[in-house]
């Protein structure tokens, strides 16, 4: 929807309502808040352009009518107009990564590196337009997706959240979840917001917000590559990455923000910050703020300093270290956006058409997440034909994943690092659960590692393990002192390094009771099938040895019945790898293409039925 961008009606209005504003209503513009940090009378006071819910962070009991109270007293009070207060409706923001799945009852979408084994970018279209409903069935306006990184190591916590390692292969979604989610920028549409501009992926060892080294020319072809299709389906936000490049932070990095970004790349919508970004650029916040405005990032996700970043802002343009000019680009972005969204002339929250709409979490959008599970399955291996299973077969479920949603899901559900549990997953089906469903003679395991497995009574044995769940930098795998050899390398400024989920991605090292369970049945004589939960290809030479079959699920979300319907045989495996598989820990970096490429199962690998 690049044209209502460049609409001429809407740009006259834009100008007018820009020259009727002073500078505090332009830096409030700029500014957005997490909803811990400020109360619609903040928004009223501040001129706040924005809020947003961090994850875990949601009002009342967490249902959408919860949201769309909330939403609709933050938009009343930016409403509000006097000599004082111009009516500019705020927008909401947040991070709904895979469904709104911040919101209790929310249908849970596979995470981005299982929708990239599907290699279907029309499912994709319909997985985001589903994830829009459920989003404006609580009153928002904004979401922080879809994720365009190319992951180039599966060391990176944040893998789960690219859908290959392949450029291309994330650029044949770009346009197509955009679409989903914007539409045609009607009362059934989202903003969307691309992520992460730009070099997330690529970072030295995998390190969360490390540095990207590369040329220019490399930086275009594999991570700048899939923002084009976005840029020309007409998204409307694009947010920048916490990551460096070649030592100099992206959120101060006018070449990539404003230069290539804007002025090449022609995009035309606003830029938004990283959860508190610009912090990083320099231990002088004062700095930061003024590199952050001038480099081109145009609304600062600011969620608790918000009040001393437009202090700061104030004073640069005072001091003319900010020109009025870059503060009025900003904020005619981010009115262009408001008014080509329309959201000038939508009712209140509480009145829109879609808010507290029954489709939030129901039949409907769960059969697009189900059939999303299906098509993201990879088989890896399949001796003696063992799949398909009978229905009426005995068999034997164990493993710490097999009645767990909250591992299912993983990171951004319900909390920033997921949950470990099925209470907290309101609908939706564990992998157990959905076995039981089909095979009225499975049993689960009643002992955590499988010891009760009895050839006698079991035919065979379906053991789903892997990770638990994880978010961001506290998913990194990072081995030796290489986080210590980022902190200490150009990179200026400074970087906010987190404990990492591990040590290693050889999983019978990560999680020993894993391989444990496996061996406990299988030396027994029971076939094993094998389904495992990751966020990222893990080396699993050994689990694969112990095993008759054995699945790569990914994090599937909450609809476990999507795994067995094709464990079952209702419908053939056509999931293929959208990563390379390593064969030991330290070529996790190895991607298709590079020298030397010998992955256990190379890209684009997956077996079937037929």
């Amino acid at each position: 929807m690049t044209s209502k961008l460049q609409d001429p009606s809407i740009k006259q209005k834009v100008e007018a309502l820009l020259g009727q504003m002073t500078l505090d209503q332009k830096i409030g513009q700029m500014t957005q808040s997490e909803r811990m940090c400020c109360t619609p009378e903040d928004v009223k006071n501040f001129h706040l352009g924005s809020v947003l819910s961090g994850g875990g962070s949601c009002p009342g009991d967490n249902k959408p009518s919860d949201w769309v109270d909330m939403n609709d007293a933050y938009w009343e009070a930016s409403m509000f107009a006097d000599d004082n207060h111009l009516a500019i409706p705020l927008i909401y923001g947040v991070d709904a990564i895979h469904g709104n799945s911040n919101v209790a009852g929310a249908t849970v979408f596979p995470h981005n590196i299982g929708l990239g084994a599907a290699n279907d970018p029309e499912l994709m279209e319909r997985i985001a337009r589903a994830t829009a409903h459920e989003i404006l069935a609580t009153g928002v306006e904004w979401t922080f997706a879809p994720t365009l990184a190319v992951a180039r190591n599966d060391h990176w916590g944040r893998t789960y959240e690219s859908y290959s390692e392949n450029p291309e292969h994330v650029a044949s979604y770009a346009a197509s979840f955009v679409r989903g989610l914007q539409g045609d920028l009607g009362e059934e549409s989202i903003v969307a917001c691309v992520k992460h501009w730009v070099g997330d992926g690529g970072t030295t060892h995998g390190i969360d917000q490390g540095n990207t080294v590369a040329t220019i020319d490399e930086l275009r072809k594999t991570h700048v590559t899939p923002y084009y299709p976005a840029i020309e389906e007409g998204v409307l936000t694009v947010m920048a990455s916490f990551n460096s490049w070649n030592g100099e932070k992206c959120h101060g990095h006018k070449y990539l923000l404003t230069e290539l970004l804007k002025e090449e790349m022609g995009f035309e919508g606003y830029i938004i910050s990283d959860w508190d970004g610009i912090d990083y650029i320099s231990e002088d916040y004062y700095q930061a703020v003024g590199r952050g405005v001038n480099a081109g990032i145009d609304m600062f996700m600011a969620p608790e300093g918000w009040r001393t970043f437009i202090k700061h802002v104030r004073s640069h343009v005072n001091a003319g270290t900010i020109a009025m000019s870059r503060i009025d680009d900003a904020v005619r972005r981010i009115l262009l956006v408001k008014h080509a969204y329309g959201l000038f002339e939508k009712p209140r929250p509480a009145e829109r058409a879609w808010s507290n709409h029954a489709s939030f979490g129901g039949a409907e959008h769960r059969a697009v997440a189900r059939e999303a599970v299906r098509k993201s399955l990879v088989l890896l291996k399949n001796e003696n034909a063992l799949l398909p299973l009978k229905k009426d077969a005995r068999i034997f479920v164990a493993g710490k994943n097999a009645d767990n949603r909250g591992h299912q899901c993983g990171g951004f559900t319900v909390a920033w690092q997921g949950v470990n549990d099925n209470q907290s997953i309101v609908g939706g089906t564990s992998i157990w659960e959905a076995i039981q469903a089909e095979a009225p003679n499975a049993i689960l395991s009643s002992d955590v590692l499988g010891k009760d497995a009895d050839p006698a009574q079991h035919d065979l044995a379906i053991v789903v393990i892997g990770e638990r769940p994880y978010a961001e930098g506290m998913g990194d795998v990072r081995t030796g002192g290489n986080s210590k050899i980022e902190r200490g390398s150009s990179i200026e400024g400074f970087m906010k390094v987190l404990d990492p989920y591990g040590h290693t991605l050889e999983l019978a090292e990560m999680h020993p009771e894993d391989l444990a369970t496996i061996k406990n049945i299988s030396k027994k004589g029971i076939p094993v099938v094998v389904v495992l939960i990751s966020g990222r290809p893990l080396v699993v030479n050994q689990e694969l040895a112990e095993s008759t079959s054995f699945v790569a699920a990914w994090l599937p979300g909450s609809e476990g019945r999507g795994v067995s319907d094709v464990l079952f045989g209702d419908y053939d495996f056509q999931g293929k790898t959208s990563f390379s598989w390593p064969k030991r820990p330290h070529i996790a970096e190895l991607n298709l293409g590079d020298a030397d490429y010998a992955p256990l199962f190379p890209y684009g690998f997956g077996l079937s039925y037929s």
